[in-house]
């Protein structure tokens, strides 16, 4: 069972997000949110947020009721879009400002980590790409 959850659109830049979501990523909910409690960055109250929504999705969607076994098993940060704006400077000048925006995913687990789903490919060498069919 997998449950998911989104932020989109968060006032955030996605390269400050994602070193918050480094830090709780493999662990178990309980874990990651003490973890989350004591970081010290904005971003961290953006990800406690989407991982408690994950975890009620978990319970209200899949019915889980055992939260001690659930894990982070994705987190990511995509960019989202920007709002451009512009500052006027000296001579006539104009520097653009970009006011980064990104979206937060959180994934949340009960299946152990070592299980994989029936019909996924085992981990190993790539079979298409640029370096599949090198020999050096």
């Amino acid at each position: 069972m997998r449950a998911v959850a989104r932020a989109r659109y968060v006032r955030l830049s996605a390269k400050k997000a994602q070193l918050v979501l480094r830090e709780i990523r493999g662990k178990s909910v309980a874990e990651a949110l003490a973890t989350l409690r004591f970081v010290p960055r904005v971003a961290a109250r953006h990800v406690e947020k989407v991982l408690r929504a994950a975890v009620a999705n978990a319970e209200h969607n899949h019915q889980v009721r055992n939260l001690d076994e659930l894990r982070v098993v994705q987190a990511t940060a995509d960019g989202g879009p920007m709002l451009k704006r512009v500052q006027p400077r000296a001579m006539g000048r104009a520097f653009y400002i970009r006011h980064r925006t990104s979206h937060l995913t959180i994934a949340v687990s009960d299946e152990a980590p070592g299980r994989r789903a029936a019909g996924a490919a085992p981990a190993g060498r790539a079979t298409r790409g640029p370096a599949a069919g090198r020999t050096r």
